[in-house]
């Protein structure tokens, strides 16, 4: 008995299909209502996508239905563009936790080992405004005075805070390069000295004293 092309096509699509919850812009807020989350942003062409789906997938099913935490992903080149753009990804796969209105870069490794000993340390409720009364006293009172903020203030208060995150990022890559280019310096300058030493004679004085070392055996 022969399958049809569709029926062919259908069971591919459905081996292939990932159990992990898909966000879009549509659904974002009630899938992450009230969870710390993990998110993955992707694009199915990604080949490092590729190889970490089958580990990001285990995680994620082991978090099914979790009170908590979320285990999720976007697609960046479907429905979840927007939610990629929102959220400054440059490139795949890139990692994203937290509260799900304020995401921060996961910078571990991808492998299952590294993804989950990771989640069970972080996805955990977090203090925001979904989440205020697991708040201390002073977050809420900071929670309270942001949310008497206009929509201009707010704005210009983020705004303010990522300026100045820029400022330290900026600083970090020009000490770096400096210290990268007073290593290449320091290099270089060894490597002459070395060559110019090497040079003076001490490969002769070297091949001499061995010499004599010779002739001092031979002679007992």
């Amino acid at each position: 008995m022969k399958l049809s092309v569709s029926i062919i096509a259908l069971f591919a699509a459905t081996a292939n299909a990932s159990s992990v919850p898909s966000l879009t812009p549509d659904n974002y807020d009630a899938i992450t209502a009230g969870k710390t989350v993990f998110i993955k942003f992707f694009a199915p062409w990604c080949g490092h996508c590729k190889s970490m789906a089958p580990d990001f997938e285990k995680l994620s099913a082991e978090w099914e239905g979790h009170a908590e935490g979320l285990i999720a992903e976007v697609d960046c080149t479907e429905d979840g563009r927007p939610l990629c753009e929102a959220n400054g990804v440059k490139g795949f796969p890139s990692l994203k936790y937290g509260d799900a209105s304020s995401l921060e870069d996961y910078q571990g490794g991808r492998d299952y080992e590294s993804m989950a000993a990771f989640v069970k340390e972080n996805l955990k409720p977090m203090c925001s405004p979904s989440n205020i009364d697991i708040c201390d006293d002073e977050k809420k009172a900071e929670i309270e005075k942001f949310m008497a903020m206009s929509e201009s203030d707010l704005s210009e208060a983020i705004s303010t805070y990522e300026e100045k995150l820029a400022t330290a990022e900026t600083n970090f890559e020009t000490e770096v390069k400096q210290l990268q280019e007073t290593y290449q310096k320091l290099t270089e300058d060894k490597d002459a000295a070395v060559a110019e030493v090497k040079a003076s004679g001490l490969g002769l004085l070297k091949s001499v004293q061995a010499a004599k070392a010779k002739d001092v055996k031979s002679e007992l």
